[in-house]
């Protein structure tokens, strides 16, 4: 008898806990059934962890964040140079 009721509790935990994850993602605090991350973001978070690890690659996150900052400003992308060009 107390298994079951462990098993009802776990699944009313769950039940709120997804409708909490819904709504959160309703106020575009989260990613998790409807709207996916953009593969870029992901990438980010990751560059993000790995600044912290190794210092060395923080020049990186903080030229990333300058071309992001750069194309809020300007509504276009940032100039790179092709792949062409240089060889």
């Amino acid at each position: 008898m107390r298994a079951l009721l462990w098993i009802v509790l776990l699944g009313v935990a769950l039940f709120a806990l997804h409708h909490f994850a819904l709504w959160a993602e309703r106020r575009g605090w989260i990613y998790y059934k409807h709207r996916k991350a953009s593969p870029g973001s992901v990438g980010s978070a990751f560059l993000q962890i790995q600044s912290l690890l190794e210092p060395g690659k923080k020049h990186i996150v903080e030229s990333r964040l300058k071309d992001v900052e750069e194309e809020d400003q300007s509504g276009d992308p940032p100039d790179r140079p092709d792949n062409d060009e240089a060889g």
